[in-house]
């Protein structure tokens, strides 16, 4: 591999993590039209594992805003990124995969207990698996082509448990 070449990897795989870390916030912070700009047009996402659904990034945007909103807070930690880049003769591609593990810990909105007018402050809800995300170089950089969350495990504290 060439310099230039060893270069534009490095320069792909740090613009791949910001596209990742870019996924994670947008969805923790309800960041809608943030999280369409992440895809290409054709993108699409399968959240069937976690008990979601599967379809058009802006149908998932849609369930996604739907279904995080009964959670006062998001917290994706995207982690142990393995990012497939180069073509086989080495040379840098316009197509990229990264499998990361993630852990999401998120408080459900609302009071404690029944009895309880304070909201909790610690997480009650938490998940854990692995994301399988496709990309493609655009004119515009990196965009995801599709995402897969296979989710291994989650644990809910239900107020007064």
């Amino acid at each position: 591999m060439t310099q230039r070449a060893e270069h534009s990897t490095i320069m792909d795989r740090l613009a791949l993590d910001d596209l990742i870390t870019g996924y994670a916030r947008a969805v923790d912070d309800g960041d809608w039209p943030g999280y369409l700009a992440l895809f290409t047009p054709d993108g699409r996402a399968d959240y069937r594992s976690a008990g979601g659904i599967e379809g058009g990034a802006e149908d998932i945007a849609a369930w996604l805003a739907q279904m995080l909103g009964q959670f006062a807070m998001r917290q994706h930690l995207i982690v142990n990124r393995r990012v497939g880049l180069a073509r086989p003769d080495g040379t840098p591609a316009d197509t990229a995969t990264v499998r990361a593990d993630y852990l999401n810990p998120m408080r459900v909105a609302g009071p404690v207990s029944e009895t309880d007018d304070e909201e909790a402050v610690s997480p009650n809800y938490t998940c854990g698996g692995r994301y399988d995300f496709a990309a493609r170089r655009t004119p515009d950089g990196w965009r995801l082509t599709g995402v897969v969350v296979h989710e291994k495990w989650r644990r809910a504290e239900l107020p007064g448990d």
